[in-house]
């Protein structure tokens, strides 16, 4: 309401100042020079905003670009057309993901061929095992067993002989000499059956369970082996299929009939986001596909007015000649980005929700009222007649002849009338453009312009 007055102020100060300085002292009375005049009345003041707004969906299909990386497009539908299930929408660049199928088929087969050879690996470990704990050594084990029983029986041999030679030489048919040899042949026949026997405690306890150690380790190492090989082949196997559904994305087409439109790009872009030839990338909205039962308006509401918009407000959507109520339903807490593209004005999104409406489309410009709030029965002037002093703001009262000066209290107001909440009854005629007409208000403007320029350029600024 300040800034309605103060602007409105401004100005006619600026045109009366020059005269103001020639206007005599005995001048500067209550006499009304004539002029336009307003009856205060009691009335009903409808508080709103009006911005541009524009249509849009509170229900959309998004239609995705669900391919990895910077897409180029090659063909898509014209926004604004009525598509059937089937019906192609976009196609994508397939070149890179063929070359990759390409590349990803090779990988695939040489990674199954790794794993198979793997697996033979394992297996042959596994084998491997089994065929030294059963087989070569119980070969090894039969083997020296034997070598004991043989030196064993040497032994038994030796120590007879050795009798049989001690017996001899008692009756002096066998001499020392053939006794010490009997005696060497038994110690030697004891050696090698104690060869034998530590050769089979060290199979037993050390070389089996080393070999064991050692061919299950072999079988770790390509039981691991094998794994990686599969996981390997795995990932392949996938990497292969997504591109392989990739190229499936690369072609995408409607899954059920209707309007399909492209997505709002940034203000600030000079292109669209959806052309062809254009590059997209994954997760990147191509299309939208709107519900046309579920209507509403996004408009941008200046950062001066923002604070007196809640949801809930009523409001009034102009579509050319067609008049529609709507409410509001969202009112956003962060401004939309200002820049050059908006003339650095800083605007908050409202969303205005409509009823159900045939012939609305999304894209379509329309006005919106919102009704921030409505004063009934009470004193209201138009904004002429007020005059923003230095002690408040005035309006001069007048019977016809004379122009009496009343401060006033005021209230809210919209772009025509201001609420007066004091000095002022119904019934009572004001002077509108009281600048023009009234030459105490002259007077008084002149002094507070000149206060102003004594005081420095920041008195000025109303």
């Amino acid at each position: 309401m300040k800034k309605v007055v103060g602007t409105l102020t401004v100005l006619l100060l600026t045109a009366a100042v020059v005269g103001l300085a020639l206007l005599p002292e005995s001048d500067a009375d209550q006499t009304f020079r004539g002029g336009p005049t307003h009856t205060a009345r009691r009335q009903q003041v409808t508080v709103s905003v009006m911005e541009q707004g524009t249509l849009e969906s509170s229900s959309n299909v998004e239609i995705k670009c669900r391919v990895r990386g910077d897409n180029t497009i090659t063909s898509v539908v014209e926004s604004g057309a009525i598509v059937e299930p089937g019906d192609v929408l976009v196609t994508l660049e397939t070149l890179a993901i063929d070359e990759e199928i390409s590349e990803r088929t090779k990988f695939y087969h040489l990674s199954e061929s790794q794993a198979a050879r793997s697996a033979a690996d394992v297996a042959r470990a596994k084998l491997a095992i089994r065929e030294y704990e059963e087989g070569r050594f119980v070969k090894e084990l039969a083997d020296l067993q034997k070598q004991l029983a043989v030196a064993e029986s040497r032994l038994l041999n030796a120590r007879n002989r050795l009798k049989h030679s001690e017996m001899m030489q008692r009756s002096e048919y066998a001499s020392d000499l053939e006794v010490e040899e009997r005696n060497f042949a038994v110690d030697q026949a004891e050696l090698n059956v104690n060869l034998v026997k530590t050769q089979i405690d060290v199979l037993e306890n050390f070389t089996k369970k080393e070999e064991v150690v050692r061919l299950k380790g072999e079988l770790a190492v390509a039981e691991a082996t094998h794994e990686a090989d599969v996981e390997r082949a795995l990932a392949d196997k996938k990497r292969l299929e997504r591109a392989r559904e990739e190229l499936q994305y690369c072609t995408i087409a409607a899954q059920s009939a209707g309007l399909v439109i492209y997505p709002n790009s940034e203000e600030w872009k000079d292109a669209p986001d959806v052309e062809e030839g254009a590059t997209v990338h994954k997760d990147q909205i191509l299309l939208l596909m709107p519900d046309l039962d579920q209507m509403q308006v996004k408009v941008g509401i200046h950062e001066s007015m923002i604070d007196r918009i809640a949801p809930g407000m009523k409001a009034v959507v102009t579509l050319n000649k067609t008049v529609m109520e709507g409410e509001v339903s969202f009112v956003a807490s962060v401004a939309k980005p200002a820049g050059w593209w908006t003339g650095n004005v800083v605007k908050y999104d409202v969303i205005v929700s409509l009823p159900q409406t045939d012939g609305l489309k999304p894209g379509m410009s329309v006005e919106v009222e919102i009704l921030m709030a409505t004063h009934n029965d009470v004193v209201a002037v138009p904004a002429a007649a007020v005059m923003e002093t230095a002690d408040g703001f005035a309006c001069w009262v007048t019977d016809g002849v004379t122009a009496t000066r009343r401060e006033v209290t005021l209230g809210d107001s919209n772009d025509m009338l201001i609420v007066v909440t004091e000095g002022i009854s119904a019934g009572e005629d004001v002077v509108l453009d009281p600048l023009a007409n009234v030459p105490a208000a002259q007077q008084e403007a002149a002094r507070i312009m000149q206060d102003a320029a004594s005081q420095g350029p920041s008195l000025i600024d109303l």
